[in-house]
């Protein structure tokens, strides 16, 4: 178990190291002058240089890199190039938005997925499994940012139950996290349902089968902890998805995260808040990974086997 954890973190590591450089240089790879860019084609070469010395853009590039990477340790993400204030409070705010809204709507779409999948996988071919299958199909089709706008027009505009846009209450989540986990727990739920549907015809079922057990007691004993694997990798994936690919519903509904942070980056050739915002995510991409390798090595004994073997 040590091993496994040393080397995850090892990964871990060496993957945030390299991804923080290739944005740093991606972005420096850029044409033009970002100072100038920031400030317009009618400002002054004093003005320029003024606030390339002010950001450390006059600094060599080696210097710069490390002079962002030690803010970003400390907490000090630099200052915006557009409002010139400190980017971390509003980037901190921001992050709280897009991860409130990511870790919503996938422990409810975890919520609908494992019951609705351990269903499928059971009564596949009765008319309610086909009335399930129906509904994750359609979940899989139609794209979350769809869904959000067919439920504005329903729920706030011509019923008035709910608010349209905005942040700061539980009732500014119901529409956007509704949105969101419809289209995931579909996904999940396709998952989940192959997950045990493949375990449910392996030899240890069947053996358990014969001994007895009922297939309940087989799927819930056994079958539900393997089949468990795969489906903790998808989750991963499609919390990370979530977290990058909620920018649309963000805009969709005028909520304040990361993502339309740094749209709004991009568009004002902002460079400090663009570099902070994407490696922020990849640092998050990379966290959740971690956590999947780590759950892992809990869940699948065969892990936990293999390290006593080489010790």
């Amino acid at each position: 178990m040590t091993r496994t954890i040393t080397r995850a973190l090892g990964r871990f590591l060496v993957l945030l190291a390299a991804a923080s450089v290739i944005i740093f240089l991606l972005l420096r790879a850029v044409p033009g002058d970002p100072a100038r860019v920031a400030l317009g084609v009618t400002a002054t070469e004093e003005d320029v240089a003024e606030l390339s010395s002010r950001l450390g853009l006059d600094k060599p590039l080696i210097v710069q890199y490390f002079d962002w990477v030690g803010g970003l340790v400390t907490g000090d993400l630099g200052i915006s190039m557009a409002s010139g204030q400190d980017i971390a409070p509003v980037v901190a705010e921001r992050a709280g938005a897009s991860l409130t809204l990511a870790l919503v709507s996938m422990a409810l779409s975890l919520a609908i997925a494992i019951p609705a999948g351990i269903y499928l996988a059971r009564r596949g071919r009765s008319i309610g499994g086909a009335i399930v299958e129906g509904l994750t199909q359609l979940g899989i089709v139609v794209p979350s940012f769809l869904v959000g706008i067919l439920a504005v027009a329903l729920f706030s505009v011509r019923l008035g139950w709910l608010p349209a846009n905005g942040w700061g209450s539980p009732a500014h989540l119901v529409l956007p996290v509704a949105s969101l986990t419809l289209v995931q727990a579909s996904i999940l739920t396709r998952y989940v349902r192959t997950a045990i549907a493949e375990e449910m015809t392996k030899d240890y079922v069947r053996t358990g089968r014969a001994q007895g057990a009922s297939i309940s007691n087989v799927l819930y004993s056994s079958a539900l902890r393997n089949a468990a694997l795969p489906v903790i990798t998808v989750t991963g994936l499609q919390l990370s998805t979530l977290v990058v690919g909620a920018v649309v519903i963000e805009r969709v509904f005028s909520i304040p995260g990361l993502g339309t942070l740094l749209l709004d980056g991009v568009g004002n050739r902002d460079l400090t808040t663009v570099q902070s915002v994407m490696m922020l995510i990849v640092a998050f991409t990379l966290v959740v990974n971690l956590i999947v390798d780590l759950t892992y090595a809990v869940v699948d004994p065969r892990i936990r086997r293999r390290e006593r073997v080489r010790a």
